[in-house]
């Protein structure tokens, strides 16, 4: 299960790591997009499988965030 970014613009945080276990809606990633933290939640529960970004990278929308098992 992919996690996607909603809109461009930069990370601002990433509150997981791999090898979490997350629940439907959890927050995973802050994203900084028109001046405002936007945050980005986990479509399904699951594992953190792989983190795909960094804090500061830009990224677009529809852009693949991080991979739930």
């Amino acid at each position: 299960m992919e996690i996607t970014a909603p809109m461009p613009g930069k990370i601002a945080g990433i509150t997981v790591s791999v090898g979490n276990q997350v629940k439907e809606e959890d927050e995973v990633i802050i994203m900084d997009a028109m001046k405002m933290e936007i945050p980005v939640y986990a479509p399904g529960a699951g594992t953190v499988k792989e983190i795909k970004v960094k804090v500061g990278d830009s990224v677009n929308e529809g852009q693949v965030l991080a991979i739930l098992e």
